[in-house]
């Protein structure tokens, strides 16, 4: 059975630790392509199954311009790669290798592919991305959070 009722308020139970997260995340995105943000966000959040980020994300996109047609095969990128710049497909690429580590870590071609599309800078910001989504992910999952609520409003 699923909770219906957040578990714990992280934000008001841990706050040093929320605000070190929140931190981390504005930190992460600094330099990016906001759009290119929500894919990352969006493809963590649908491989680990968190519904309230996933809706969290979506809805940013489209506040930010992204076409639906876009955000409906982002699940599916790797057949519709037409869809997607080399850029954007290597970032997901690595997004799914991250989220998924515990299957099979890093794969150097995945690594690879997106060393070539990003400057080193850019990259370790993709990552620090990556490590923030799945991580905003765990709480949401942990706590219980309710998809179709958004708390930063």
């Amino acid at each position: 059975m699923t909770n219906t009722a957040p578990r714990l308020n992280f934000a008001a139970t841990a706050p040093k630790a929320f605000r070190s997260l929140i931190g981390f995340d504005g930190a992460a995105r600094d330099g990016l392509d906001p759009a290119l943000v929500e894919l990352i966000q969006i493809r963590s959040s649908q491989l680990n199954g968190c519904a309230y980020c996933l809706h969290m994300h979506v809805t940013d996109a489209r506040k930010a311009g992204e076409d639906d047609l876009r955000l409906h095969m982002i699940g599916v990128w790797r057949e519709a790669k037409n869809f997607f710049s080399p850029r954007e497909q290597a970032a997901l690429s690595l997004t799914e290798a991250v989220t998924l580590i515990a299957d099979a870590g890093v794969p150097d071609e995945v690594y690879a592919e997106a060393a070539a599309q990003f400057e080193e800078a850019e990259l370790a910001h993709v990552l620090a991305v990556i490590l923030t989504i799945n991580t905003w992910n765990r709480v949401a999952i942990a706590t219980a959070k309710i998809a179709g609520t958004d708390e930063r409003r």
